[in-house]
């Protein structure tokens, strides 16, 4: 198999691995805020989850590319290109459906675990399309 499916392959399974993690904190944290206003249980679990997703998805890209990278600086503004992106997407879709889930009486972590299923799908279109632009895995 050539060497950027690879690297494409390692992106994807990092990214399923921190999301597989967060799933769990998010919908133990949005079922603890049961009580709260919908708009702060939605807000204070989506801090939870890019606090413990960014925290895994980090260690993990480091530890498969530590080796790899020689020009710090140009690659650092592909990864901070394709993540940021992809991140502020994901935000606002993850928090629009937990919200709009919370308001029509689904059950907190359900909220969550539909909201994040939604929004992990179109994160994962849209990452991998811009880590293809920004030519990430190109040397």
């Amino acid at each position: 198999m050539k060497d950027i499916y690879k690297q494409y392959l390692k992106l994807n399974r990092n990214i399923f691995i921190a999301f597989a993690v967060d799933f769990i904190v998010s919908a133990i944290v949005a079922q603890m805020l049961i009580e709260q206003e919908h708009y702060i249980n939605a807000t204070v679990t989506l801090l939870a989850d890019h606090g413990t997703f960014l925290s895994i998805l980090g260690f993990l890209l480091y530890l498969d590319n530590r080796n790899k990278y020689r020009l710090l600086k140009t690659d650092l503004v592909k990864i901070i290109a394709s993540l940021g992106i992809a991140e502020i997407i994901y935000t606002i879709v993850r928090w629009g459906f937990q919200f709009y889930f919370l308001t029509v009486d689904y059950e907190p972590y359900l909220a969550s675990i539909t909201g994040q299923i939604i929004a992990v799908a179109i994160y994962l279109v849209v990452i991998n399309f811009l880590v293809k632009i920004t030519r990430w895995y190109k040397d």
